[in-house]
């Protein structure tokens, strides 16, 4: 038998890897982009986001789509990528439609999506990808892990998962589904730690009373926002804010004369925003804990939750100031 000539390939199946960093003086760059099937990353040509302010006056964007080939994750398919970004970088990571998760045969055949970030001091991530979309009888666990390097790194994540194929009758039909997101205090010295976990675990395999469409009581779509960091304050205030306003249950008009009272054009706009809610069966909270905001959202239908999301994003300004309006592209 004849030894090839070349070296033997080091991918792993699944596996990939985003490294962006700065080209002397201020220039990011997509340092590495590696993948391996089932996998695919795909990188378009920078954005280039002006600003507006004194201190800075354009920046270039980087900008990865996430998807893998066929569209979706077949039943034992592992899915690996690490992310990272270096001291003043950002980074938008998207994908080209909703993330299928085909039938697996049994509940012991598992399809595995794993992603880990690094993230710098003064860097950002945003992290707005379409839903996460499960078929009947998939298994599926997703596993995201966010490492903080420095006191200013920022970052937005978005993790939702909707029903099946609705033409099919797919209501909710999968067998599990589980999502973890963890976010770290990691510094270059010293211990790493836990700063927030949110897991959310959708079982019919193991379903001791009521299914996963009886627990969802009517929503297509859940999902999870969570914001940290400085880049994205703005962003934090405004969705406490939004819900601290929110019509409740039992609240009194205590204006004496309503008649008189002349609405503002921002009222105008949050009134609207809350019949459309209603409308598209959207419920939504938010609430702060160890510098985290964390909004849970959920709609009758996929699209009256993007909807919605765009909207309190778009309303806002900071994502398509900060990334440009291509960071909204899943949303559309």
């Amino acid at each position: 038998m004849v030894s090839s000539p070349f070296a033997k390939s080091a991918s792993i199946p699944g596996h990939g890897s985003i490294v962006v960093g700065l080209l002397p003086p201020s220039t990011p760059v997509l340092q590495d982009l590696a993948y391996q099937y089932p996998l695919k990353l795909i990188a378009p040509t920078p954005t280039i986001v002006s600003y507006h302010d004194s201190e800075r006056v354009s920046e270039r964007i980087h900008t990865i789509f996430l998807l893998t080939y066929g569209g979706g994750i077949v039943a034992g398919d592992t899915i690996n990528l690490q992310v990272s970004l270096e001291p003043t970088t950002k980074l938008v990571l998207l994908t080209q439609g909703s993330t299928k998760i085909f039938k697996s045969p049994n509940p012991q055949v598992i399809s595995r999506q794993v992603m880990t970030v690094d993230v710098a001091e003064k860097a950002a991530i945003c992290y707005l990808p379409d839903p996460v979309q499960p078929f009947e009888d998939s298994v599926f666990e997703q596993r995201q892990t966010y490492n903080l390097l420095g006191l200013k790194s920022s970052l937005c994540v978005c993790d939702w998962v909707c029903e099946g194929r609705t033409a099919r009758k797919e209501k909710w039909t999968l067998s599990s589904y589980a999502s973890r997101n963890e976010f770290w205090w990691a510094p270059t010295s010293g211990a790493k730690k836990l700063l927030l976990r949110d897991n959310v675990v959708l079982s019919n395999a193991m379903a001791a009373s009521q299914t996963v469409v009886e627990r969802m009581d009517g929503n297509g779509v859940f999902g999870t926002l969570i914001l940290y960091g400085a880049l994205f304050s703005s962003l934090a205030k405004f969705f406490m804010e939004e819900f601290r306003l929110m019509p409740r249950i039992g609240n009194r008009q205590w204006d004496p004369n309503p008649d008189s009272y002349q609405e503002t054009a921002m009222e105008r706009n949050r009134n609207e925003r809350l019949e459309q809610e209603r409308e598209d069966g959207v419920l939504w909270s938010a609430a702060a804990t160890r510098g985290f905001v964390v909004v849970k959202f959920g709609a009758c239908q996929t699209q009256g939750a993007r909807k919605w999301l765009r909207t309190m994003l778009s309303i806002e300004g900071t994502i398509k100031r900060e990334f440009g309006e291509g960071a909204l592209l899943c949303l559309r």
